[in-house]
């Protein structure tokens, strides 16, 4: 595993490769962000990750843009890349993809009370004694 100096990173994204997301394009998501990052020159502003499931099977594939908390759903990697170039180049988020945003807790967008089922909280898992 390499280690980078994360120092003058701007942005961490996270692309679900759950099993639900990959069969939703997952890994071709990863590929077309990682190349347009590369090919705009971002690679010192913005960190990939890519994780197991994030639990919103419902919005594969999911992708999740930090310091602002923007979850976005249904990403191609269409989509994807122009999430990179319009949020991560030029800081204007695409809200029309996004299911929830961080306003110092996460909060449904517009698009995401219009679309996104409601699920269970993982407060009420517990509540119940499942495991979420």
């Amino acid at each position: 595993m390499a280690t980078w100096d994360l120092r003058g990173m701007k942005h961490h994204v996270l692309i679900c490769n759950g099993g639900t997301c990959l069969r939703h394009g997952g890994d071709d998501v990863t590929m077309a962000v990682r190349e347009e990052i590369a090919r705009l020159g971002l690679d010192d502003a913005v960190h990939t990750t890519r994780t197991r499931c994030n639990g919103r099977c419902q919005d594969a594939c999911v992708m999740i843009v930090y310091p602002q908390g923007i979850w976005y759903r249904q990403m191609t990697p269409e989509r994807a890349k122009e999430v990179v170039r319009a949020h991560l180049g030029e800081g204007v988020p695409m809200r029309e993809w996004a299911t929830y945003e961080y306003e110092g807790e996460l909060v449904l967008t517009p698009a995401g009370e219009r679309e996104a089922p409601s699920g269970k909280r993982k407060t009420e898992h517990a509540a119940k004694g499942v495991k979420g």
